[in-house]
């Protein structure tokens, strides 16, 4: 049985910044950073760490089934051409890394795709994912487009939420 996706989309012209930018306010002042890959340094230790992030947090994705092997998952996170690392949002507790809002670089489509965005589950519930992705919405103007883009499970409730509170539409693309 198939389930077909939510398909959401964010027109950045529409994006209300100043009702979120709290979010990313409340996250420094409550000592969580937020940075890049691009800031921090593109390395293979780093991006082993990306890939234990996104492995843990992927685990609560409904149907999502057993995570890539590493080689497999560099191969389709790091070695494509969509891949920047301006485009991977960190949160950090300290040195930790607690959360990750990953988009793509589409920008050949006219859009950049929000792959991944999760947050481990002791972090959950204060609004880090939202100041992630509100951080990262400045990575369509890097890329010169002006929509966003992003896909769920039907059963991901929490995260079609969080898109359509920061103003994702439903799409038909």
């Amino acid at each position: 049985m198939t389930t077909d996706p939510v398909r959401l989309q964010l027109d950045v012209a529409d994006f209300d910044l100043a009702r979120f930018q709290p979010y990313v306010d409340k996250c420094r002042t409550s000592g969580i950073r937020l940075t890049t890959l691009s800031e921090l340094g593109d390395t293979p230790e780093h991006r082993r760490a990306l890939y234990e992030l996104n492995k843990e947090c992927s685990a609560d994705i409904p149907e999502r089934g057993a995570f890539f092997p590493y080689d497999e998952y560099h191969r389709l996170r790091f070695e494509v051409s969509s891949y920047d690392p301006r485009g991977v949002v960190l949160a950090l507790d300290g040195e930790r890394w607690i959360g990750m809002a990953a988009t793509s670089d589409r920008r050949g489509s006219g859009f950049v795709f929000n792959e991944m965005t999760g947050v481990r589950v002791a972090h959950r519930g204060r609004g880090i994912s939202v100041a992630m992705k509100t951080f990262g919405i400045g990575f369509a103007g890097i890329c010169g487009v002006s929509t966003v883009r992003t896909v769920h499970h039907p059963a991901n409730d929490r995260a079609i939420a969080m898109n359509r509170t920061l103003g994702y539409v439903d799409a038909d693309w």
